[in-house]
């Protein structure tokens, strides 16, 4: 469902300017000089409304939090929910995530959350979900070697879809779990995910921590033999 345009948008992203990075290409390497203290930096791709943002950012406030979406309407309600909170550990970044190697440096990150992604249920779109190889490969150029991806996500394919795309890229999994919630909430929810709690319904994650690994080389098929002239 699209969402509904926000009022006064503009104006409401002026107020939050501090925490929008207009330039993430000049950023690339340096993304640390916002916050030299910050133990980690960590990505969240499609922030949505915030809450996860806002509130993973409240429980570590020496960590450095880079929130991508590329709806503004949600954006501005996460960056003003931010600012309410007094965070300055968080900035926002208006991208795909296609783009992530264009602003970040090799091992320049730390963990990466994906919650909640589209799932793109159809196979001919299958290359539009972020836990797709192609996005995979993406991930781990800005990644450090060990670095994770923290996985949440209410849809079942996407989930057993990713659950077997994953590891064919150089991840590791742990801490699968197809009922996060089944015995009390765990972490900080996003809005979509507090919803579908309330509705019973069950919640995947998952971790992926990034190997060694090498892309294996394609086998070119073989030529066909060339016709012989009579």
């Amino acid at each position: 469902m699209r969402m509904r345009k926000k009022k006064n948008l503009i104006p409401r992203m002026e107020r939050c300017a501090a925490q929008l990075i207009r330039d993430p290409y000049d950023r690339r390497g340096h993304w640390h000089e916002l916050m030299p203290e910050a133990r980690e930096l960590r990505l969240e791709l499609g922030c949505g409304k915030g809450r996860f943002t806002m509130g993973t950012a409240q429980l570590e406030p020496d960590v450095l939090f880079i929130a991508v979406e590329l709806v503004p309407d949600a954006m501005v309600v996460a960056m003003e929910r931010c600012v309410a909170a007094g965070l300055t550990n968080v900035f926002f970044v208006a991208a795909n995530a296609d783009q992530l190697p264009q602003f970040f440096a090799p091992d320049e990150v730390d963990r990466i959350y994906l919650n909640f992604s589209d799932p793109w249920p159809s196979n001919r779109h299958a290359k539009r979900r972020l836990t797709h190889g192609n996005f995979l490969k993406l991930y781990r150029q800005v990644l450090k070697m060990g670095g994770q991806i923290h996985f949440k996500a209410d849809n079942q394919p996407l989930f057993e879809f990713s659950v077997e795309e994953i590891p064919q890229f150089g991840f590791t999994l742990s801490e699968v779990t197809r009922n996060l919630h089944e015995n009390g909430p765990v972490g900080v929810m996003t809005d979509y995910e507090a919803k579908f709690h309330e509705q019973g319904m069950p919640i995947n994650r998952l971790v992926a921590t990034k190997i060694e690994w090498e892309e294996p080389v394609k086998e070119e098929s073989p030529a066909e033999p060339a016709c012989e002239h009579e």
